[in-house]
């Protein structure tokens, strides 16, 4: 048996979280000493572990009330849950994390640039649709965003205008050079992470789509500086080589 006070100091809850616990029925403690205090055996233990779980993913008590005292509950089909929804928590603060970085990097002012509109968003979508909608890789990023939300996706595009400020600061190198390649390269992993399988054909009738004028061109060199664009189609071309 373990004193309120063991208990907070292993679980890293204060005692006034505990009191209240019990008061809402949530957590009672197995018994208590001569002098009142509160003591929690191995089973009250187990019981706060999935409590705090729980408090981790933002449940409201009373949820948390409800799941765990239910005779319909099943410990190790919670964990597994727990654990998926842990990840997704993990992605979602990475992404953000790396949305900051990107705004360290380019300075306040990128969260005024252009290319971030939504109608840009959807001038890309259209532009796609007309080059690519009866093909496979339409198919694949209809499935890819049909589950995002407006926020993810602006995150998305948020994330590869990156890429795009990448290739603007190297744009006056050899756009063989090994840091003009490996832009080229993330800009490949990332459309057939998160749109579709971007092979070298696609990539390269890319480069084209955006050296080749229109909002494209305008948006990639209103993020990297002017000539990115061309730059960026010129490294693509080296870094596809001869494609059949």
């Amino acid at each position: 048996m373990m004193t309120v006070h063991e208990v907070s100091k292993i679980a890293g809850v204060s005692i006034r979280t505990l009191q209240y616990y019990d008061k809402i029925g949530l957590l009672h403690p197995t018994g208590y000493t001569d002098s009142g205090y509160r003591l929690y055996d191995d089973t009250d233990l187990d019981r706060l572990k999935y409590i705090l779980l729980f408090r981790e993913l933002e449940f409201p008590l009373k949820d948390i009330k409800n799941i765990i005292s239910s005779p319909d509950f099943d410990r190790n089909k919670a964990l597994e849950q727990q654990i998926e929804l842990l990840k997704l928590k993990k992605e979602h603060i990475e992404n953000l994390m790396n949305f900051a970085l990107g705004i360290k990097m380019l300075g306040v002012k990128y969260m005024d640039f252009k290319a971030f509109d939504r109608s840009k968003l959807d001038e890309y979508s259209r532009q796609a649709k007309e080059l690519y909608g009866n093909t496979p890789e339409y198919e694949q990023m209809q499935e890819k965003q049909k589950n995002r939300t407006e926020e993810e996706e602006q995150l998305l595009a948020d994330r590869f205008m990156l890429l795009f400020k990448e290739a603007g600061d190297i744009k006056d190198k050899d756009p063989s050079s090994s840091e003009a390649q490996d832009v080229v390269k993330r800009i490949q992993a990332y459309i057939t992470e998160n749109l579709y399988n971007c092979t070298d054909r696609i990539l390269l009738g890319l480069g084209k789509m955006y050296s080749g004028g229109g909002e494209f061109t305008k948006n990639i060199d209103e993020c990297g500086g002017e000539g990115t664009a061309v730059f960026l189609d010129k490294a693509i071309q080296i870094y596809c080589g001869d494609v059949e």
